[in-house]
């Protein structure tokens, strides 16, 4: 391996991009959208020419993992091309993981051709297991139709993780329910807290359960055991000791995991957020148009933003209240 290009002032190297391909989303989640959302002009999305060539000068800088979100991902027209496009650098040996974070509903069309392209796992995020809680959380969305969706990833060879936020009073009666389902499907179960991003039409603190809390539930029934695995994300792993299951957790709030960080996320604009939590972008589709045949400005303008790559984020539900807000949605920046 070649020592890594892209250093923040920190000396963590930035070898991971999530790349946001579209605010659009066909759910409403509660805590990630408002439910009458205002969606972006087309004009102000990057193509997916322009999104190829930012994404492939992030792996000439040396990004090995490449997660593709929205929003959405699988609803952007000709997102397959995409997908196509980035293959090549799997091929090349340039990218080690080409993946992305999806709700699953469109997963029943495009599973085969994700996998096809090189895609090995994708992560699929379900709350509940209940019919009418997932169409109260989604507003929009059918549980039939994603649990197919993840029929098909599995038909398809896929290796699938499901994340489940946690939502204090909504999920919490299903906390063993999903943690057995999951088991008996063979896939990997992350928790996530609520993160304070964008105005949605819930209450932050209402919704707001503390891993800590979640955990304690866990180790009612199961003995959990801390182990090592990094899958290149933040997530910290443990395994249930009676059954070998891995389980994730997602802990920004309380468990700060900024000190490893190696990762940056591109919105569908071209902004480039160098911490989820913090509003700091550098705006790489401006550079993107004002160059569109030399690369050189580009990669610049990268390494720029990465050298403004801050400690860490400022999320905090302290003192019963939200603090360190940040005023974009998750569906912009991506998941």
């Amino acid at each position: 391996m070649t020592a890594p290009q892209l250093v923040d002032p920190f000396e963590r190297a930035v070898t991971y991009l999530r790349v946001s391909v579209t605010d659009r989303c066909d759910f409403r989640c509660t805590y990630c959208m408002a439910e009458h959302m205002t969606f972006l002009p087309k004009k102000d999305l990057l193509t997916l020419e322009e999104l190829d060539r930012l994404c492939s000068a992030f792996i000439g800088l040396g990004v090995r993992k490449l997660r593709i979100t929205g929003g959405e991902p699988l609803v952007r027209r000709g997102i397959m091309g995409f997908f196509e496009a980035m293959s090549r650098h799997l091929a090349s040996g340039a990218l080690d993981e080409l993946t992305l974070t999806t709700n699953a509903s469109q997963m029943r069309r495009f599973a085969t051709r994700l996998a096809d392209c090189g895609v090995r796992r994708v992560n699929v995020s379900l709350d509940t297991l209940d019919k009418a809680k997932f169409a109260a959380v989604t507003r929009w969305g059918r549980l039939g139709q994603v649990l197919d969706g993840i029929d098909a990833a599995v038909e398809a060879g896929l290796a699938v993780k499901i994340n489940m936020v946690a939502l204090k009073g909504f999920n919490d009666v299903e906390l063993f329910d999903m943690v057995e389902w999951c088991g008996s499907r063979g896939f990997d179960l992350t928790f996530i807290e609520v993160m304070p991003m964008g105005d949605v039409d819930a209450d932050r603190l209402d919704q707001y359960w503390a891993l800590s809390e979640l955990r304690a539930r866990l180790e009612e029934r199961w003995q959990l055991v801390d182990i090592p695995d990094r899958t290149g994300g933040p997530a910290r792993y443990v395994r249930l000791a009676e059954t070998g299951q891995r389980l994730g957790f997602i802990t920004p709030l309380t468990h700060n995991f900024c000190e490893s960080c190696n990762r940056v996320r591109l919105t569908c604009t071209g902004q480039l957020y160098m911490c989820l939590g913090q509003d700091d972008d550098a705006d790489l589709r401006a550079v993107l148009r004002a160059h569109p045949e030399d690369d050189r400005a580009l990669t610049a303008a990268i390494r720029n933003a990465i050298a403004r790559k801050p400690r860490g984020h400022d999320f905090d539900y302290s003192r019963s209240e939200v603090r360190g807000r940040v005023g974009r949605h998750m569906s912009l920046t991506g998941g």
